[in-house]
């Protein structure tokens, strides 16, 4: 597909003033392409229910504002609203309250809005959104190794029912069908963030050793690899403070990410939890966190969180790749671009 030139209605400094951002929402919402990648979406989340359904899992409505939010929004900032003389926050991701929901279900998910104020040199990464939505899923008692299973069963799971069902819509888009098949049928490869970074300076990449992989380092192993793989074992310090550290390997988070092939990069972020009260006050101390901002939330902790593992799916991302789409803001009804003022 080609991607409609700048609009001009912006707020981007002169040094991404040639991003590529949407067309007006008459022109994209007529589009055949724009109907034909909201459909395959349709089926993705179709399909991901019918999975995690199959699993056992039970959807709960997520809430959108809250007194406090995710605080690892990698440079993200957050949106403040006036709850009735209170100061809430639009969510950036729903993780504390996918946590406290395992107190009602042993296995969760939703289908969650999430508002994030990108930095705008993220406006030229064709990765990113202001406003979008995650497949959230949460399971108490998990491993980070149960649900990195759960996550390729359930990425294996949608691709190869678009592959089956969505057969003229991706055609309509000129999608490589043989390349979502080298997704749905063949297992995840798994490297450690130590290995991932060796990879990357292998190919000349200045990657840091202690922070996540940078979105041109992603974009970079994505491209040289044929099949999706996980990057697990990010360094401390590196992620939010609900993360959960090795009690074995100090400094080692139990985490993950998934990365697609082809370019498209990263798609699921997911970790064990942090849910001893003592361990969170610590993590969240040694995040710059001030502890007492999650009251709410470490009440329940007190009392017994439950542990749990889970992750969030990038729900625009992962339409973007079974599409086969050159930017994100193609996989959204009214798309909003860091920086850019639209409908």
């Amino acid at each position: 597909m080609t991607i409609a030139p700048v609009s001009p209605v912006q707020v981007l400094p002169d040094a991404v003033q040639n991003s590529f951002v949407p067309p007006p929402p008459l022109q994209h919402l007529r589009s055949p392409a724009t109907r034909a990648t909201l459909r395959i979406q349709q089926r993705i989340l179709a399909a991901a229910r019918e999975l995690l359904g199959t699993e056992g899992f039970q959807e709960l409505l997520p809430p959108t504002i809250g007194a406090v939010t995710d605080p690892g929004g990698r440079g993200a900032k957050q949106v403040d609203i006036d709850f009735y003389g209170h100061t809430y926050k639009l969510m950036t991701s729903g993780i504390l309250y996918k946590q406290a929901s395992l107190l009602a279900f042993d296995k969760i998910f939703n289908v969650a809005p999430n508002v994030r104020m990108e930095p705008l040199e993220t406006a030229t990464t064709h990765r990113h959104l202001a406003e979008f939505h995650q497949i959230d899923v949460e399971v108490a008692g998990a491993t980070r190794d149960d649900v990195t299973a759960l996550a390729e069963r359930l990425v294996r799971h949608v691709v190869a029912a678009c592959v089956a069902d969505m057969g003229d819509e991706l055609a309509v888009l000129g999608r490589d069908v043989d390349a979502l098949k080298a997704i749905s049928e063949t297992d995840f490869e798994t490297v450690t963030h130590r290995e991932a970074v060796e990879r990357l300076h292998a190919l000349g990449h200045a990657q840091s050793t202690d922070a996540e992989l940078d979105w041109e380092g992603e974009e970079i192993l994505s491209r040289k690899s044929l099949g999706a793989f996980f990057v697990v074992d990010y360094p401390k310090g590196s992620r939010g403070f609900y993360d959960r550290e090795s009690t074995t390997d100090p400094g080692v988070l139990h985490n993950f990410d998934l990365i697609l092939p082809g370019g498209f990069g990263e798609v699921i972020s997911g970790s064990e939890r942090e849910y001893e009260y003592t361990r969170l006050i610590t993590r969240m101390r040694e995040t710059g966190e001030n502890p007492a901002k999650y009251r709410w939330y470490l009440d329940i902790a007190r009392e017994g969180l439950p542990a749990s593992a889970g992750f969030g799916i990038g729900l625009e991302r992962l339409t973007r790749c079974v599409a086969g789409l050159d930017a994100v803001w193609q996989a959204c009804s009214f798309p909003k671009i860091p920086g850019v003022v639209s409908a």
